[in-house]
Protein backbone atom coordinates (compact mmCIF):
# COMPACT_ATOMS: atom_id res chain seq x y z
CA UNK A 1 0.00 0.00 0.00
CA UNK A 2 1.02 3.62 -0.88
CA UNK A 3 0.21 6.38 1.13
CA UNK A 4 -1.65 9.53 -0.82
CA UNK A 5 -2.95 12.74 0.06
CA UNK A 6 -6.35 14.12 -1.66
CA UNK A 7 -5.05 17.49 -4.05
CA UNK A 8 -8.30 18.49 -4.35
CA UNK A 9 -11.43 18.74 -5.97
CA UNK A 10 -11.83 20.08 -9.83
CA UNK A 11 -14.47 20.11 -12.28
CA UNK A 12 -13.46 18.34 -15.61
CA UNK A 13 -15.42 20.65 -18.51
CA UNK A 14 -17.09 20.68 -20.85
CA UNK A 15 -19.33 17.68 -18.97
CA UNK A 16 -19.35 19.75 -15.88
CA UNK A 17 -17.97 16.45 -14.73
CA UNK A 18 -16.52 16.57 -10.61
CA UNK A 19 -13.16 14.84 -10.00
CA UNK A 20 -11.00 14.00 -6.64
CA UNK A 21 -7.15 14.59 -7.64
CA UNK A 22 -4.92 12.11 -5.30
CA UNK A 23 -1.31 12.35 -4.89
CA UNK A 24 1.32 9.62 -3.79
CA UNK A 25 3.06 11.39 -0.96
CA UNK A 26 6.32 10.23 -1.39
CA UNK A 27 5.88 10.11 -5.33
CA UNK A 28 4.64 11.53 -8.50
CA UNK A 29 1.81 9.79 -9.62
CA UNK A 30 -1.38 10.90 -9.53
CA UNK A 31 -4.88 9.31 -9.48
CA UNK A 32 -8.10 11.48 -11.00
CA UNK A 33 -10.93 9.70 -9.62
CA UNK A 34 -14.79 11.06 -11.02
CA UNK A 35 -17.27 11.53 -8.39
CA UNK A 36 -20.52 12.98 -8.25
CA UNK A 37 -21.04 16.38 -6.99
CA UNK A 38 -22.91 15.89 -3.45
CA UNK A 39 -19.24 13.93 -2.70
CA UNK A 40 -17.38 16.81 -4.79
CA UNK A 41 -18.78 19.09 -1.83
CA UNK A 42 -18.41 17.33 0.51
CA UNK A 43 -14.31 16.66 -0.22
CA UNK A 44 -13.71 20.42 -1.09
CA UNK A 45 -16.26 21.37 2.35
CA UNK A 46 -13.82 18.94 4.44
CA UNK A 47 -10.18 20.25 2.79
CA UNK A 48 -11.29 23.75 3.55
CA UNK A 49 -12.29 22.99 7.42
CA UNK A 50 -16.03 24.56 6.64
CA UNK A 51 -18.12 23.11 9.38
CA UNK A 52 -21.75 23.26 8.64
CA UNK A 53 -24.41 24.49 11.27
CA UNK A 54 -25.99 21.18 10.64
CA UNK A 55 -24.26 17.63 9.74
CA UNK A 56 -23.97 16.69 6.41
CA UNK A 57 -23.79 12.96 5.46
CA UNK A 58 -20.42 12.37 6.07
CA UNK A 59 -20.40 14.54 9.56
CA UNK A 60 -23.45 12.46 10.56
CA UNK A 61 -21.93 8.94 9.70
CA UNK A 62 -18.24 10.25 12.12
CA UNK A 63 -20.27 11.66 14.65
CA UNK A 64 -22.55 7.79 14.74
CA UNK A 65 -18.90 5.98 14.48
CA UNK A 66 -17.91 8.21 17.35
CA UNK A 67 -20.61 7.51 19.83
CA UNK A 68 -20.38 3.57 19.33
CA UNK A 69 -16.77 4.30 20.40
CA UNK A 70 -15.30 3.50 17.62
CA UNK A 71 -12.76 5.68 15.37
CA UNK A 72 -11.61 5.29 12.26
CA UNK A 73 -7.77 4.82 11.44
CA UNK A 74 -7.54 4.48 7.69
CA UNK A 75 -9.09 4.32 4.33
CA UNK A 76 -7.44 2.39 1.33
CA UNK A 77 -8.59 2.45 -2.44
CA UNK A 78 -8.37 -1.32 -3.13
CA UNK A 79 -9.39 -1.60 -6.38
CA UNK A 80 -10.43 0.04 -9.86
CA UNK A 81 -12.80 -2.22 -12.17
CA UNK A 82 -14.11 -0.60 -15.23
CA UNK A 83 -13.27 2.85 -13.78
CA UNK A 84 -15.02 2.21 -10.73
CA UNK A 85 -12.83 2.95 -7.35
CA UNK A 86 -13.26 0.97 -4.43
CA UNK A 87 -12.61 1.61 -1.03
CA UNK A 88 -11.99 -0.27 2.67
CA UNK A 89 -13.17 1.47 6.10
CA UNK A 90 -10.58 0.48 8.35
CA UNK A 91 -11.38 1.21 12.16
CA UNK A 92 -9.46 0.72 15.38
CA UNK A 93 -10.65 -2.39 16.50
CA UNK A 94 -9.93 -4.14 13.10
CA UNK A 95 -13.10 -4.23 11.50
CA UNK A 96 -13.09 -2.92 7.69
CA UNK A 97 -15.70 -1.98 5.86
CA UNK A 98 -16.41 -1.79 1.82
CA UNK A 99 -16.65 2.05 0.59
CA UNK A 100 -17.15 3.85 -2.58
CA UNK A 101 -13.94 5.52 -2.74
CA UNK A 102 -15.53 8.83 -2.71
CA UNK A 103 -17.61 8.45 0.50
CA UNK A 104 -14.35 6.93 1.48
CA UNK A 105 -12.64 10.05 1.49
CA UNK A 106 -14.88 12.43 2.44
CA UNK A 107 -14.80 10.42 5.41
CA UNK A 108 -10.94 10.19 5.38
CA UNK A 109 -10.49 14.37 5.35
CA UNK A 110 -13.06 14.92 8.40
CA UNK A 111 -11.11 12.26 10.73
CA UNK A 112 -7.86 13.46 9.32
CA UNK A 113 -6.83 9.75 9.24
CA UNK A 114 -4.24 8.22 6.50
CA UNK A 115 -5.43 7.92 3.09
CA UNK A 116 -3.75 4.50 1.74
CA UNK A 117 -3.44 3.20 -2.17
CA UNK A 118 -3.04 -0.59 -3.65
CA UNK A 119 0.33 -0.64 -5.56
CA UNK A 120 -2.19 -1.92 -8.66
CA UNK A 121 -4.51 0.74 -8.49
CA UNK A 122 -1.76 3.28 -8.76
CA UNK A 123 0.02 1.10 -11.96
CA UNK A 124 -3.43 1.13 -13.44
CA UNK A 125 -4.87 4.22 -13.00
CA UNK A 126 -2.19 6.79 -12.07
CA UNK A 127 -1.07 9.16 -14.44
CA UNK A 128 2.48 11.26 -13.85
CA UNK A 129 2.50 14.58 -15.38
CA UNK A 130 5.74 15.96 -16.22
CA UNK A 131 7.06 19.06 -16.88
CA UNK A 132 9.32 19.83 -19.88
CA UNK A 133 9.06 23.69 -20.04
CA UNK A 134 6.54 26.22 -18.83
CA UNK A 135 4.28 25.67 -21.75
CA UNK A 136 4.37 21.55 -22.69
CA UNK A 137 3.74 18.94 -20.30
CA UNK A 138 3.62 15.65 -20.84
CA UNK A 139 1.60 13.00 -19.26
CA UNK A 140 2.00 9.29 -19.47
CA UNK A 141 0.58 6.15 -17.64
CA UNK A 142 2.68 5.43 -14.15
CA UNK A 143 3.48 2.53 -15.13
CA UNK A 144 5.17 3.58 -18.15
CA UNK A 145 9.03 3.58 -18.77
CA UNK A 146 10.96 6.17 -20.87
CA UNK A 147 11.89 3.24 -22.80
CA UNK A 148 8.31 1.97 -23.58
CA UNK A 149 7.06 2.16 -27.12
CA UNK A 150 4.86 4.85 -28.03
CA UNK A 151 1.00 3.76 -27.57
CA UNK A 152 -2.16 6.30 -28.03
CA UNK A 153 -2.66 7.23 -24.69
CA UNK A 154 1.24 8.45 -24.47
CA UNK A 155 4.04 8.23 -23.69
CA UNK A 156 7.45 9.75 -22.91
CA UNK A 157 10.02 8.16 -25.34
CA UNK A 158 8.50 10.13 -28.05
CA UNK A 159 7.11 13.50 -27.77
CA UNK A 160 3.62 14.51 -27.11
CA UNK A 161 1.19 14.94 -29.87
CA UNK A 162 -0.71 18.16 -30.17
CA UNK A 163 -3.66 16.75 -29.20
CA UNK A 164 -2.02 15.18 -26.08
CA UNK A 165 -0.40 18.89 -25.38
CA UNK A 166 -3.61 20.56 -25.46
CA UNK A 167 -5.34 17.62 -23.79
CA UNK A 168 -3.08 18.21 -21.09
CA UNK A 169 -3.46 21.91 -21.19
CA UNK A 170 -6.99 21.85 -21.24
CA UNK A 171 -6.66 19.15 -17.78
CA UNK A 172 -4.44 21.74 -16.22
CA UNK A 173 -6.53 24.66 -17.17
CA UNK A 174 -9.69 22.57 -15.47
CA UNK A 175 -7.31 22.16 -12.60
CA UNK A 176 -6.47 25.43 -12.11
CA UNK A 177 -9.44 26.98 -12.03
CA UNK A 178 -12.32 25.35 -10.08
CA UNK A 179 -13.01 26.81 -6.48
CA UNK A 180 -15.42 25.14 -3.78
CA UNK A 181 -18.26 27.58 -4.60
CA UNK A 182 -18.32 25.84 -7.82
CA UNK A 183 -20.20 23.09 -6.28
CA UNK A 184 -23.13 24.91 -4.09
CA UNK A 185 -26.00 24.66 -5.00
Amino acid sequence: MIEVEVVGVRIELPGNQPLVLLKETKGERHVPIWIGPPEASAIALAQQGVVPPRPLTHDLMLDVIQALGRSLVSVTIVSVEDSVFYAQLQFDDGTSVSSRASDALALALRSHCRIWCAEQVLDDAGVLIEIQDEDAEVARPAGGREDDEPDQAASSAAPATAEQEQELRQFREFLNGVEPEDFEP
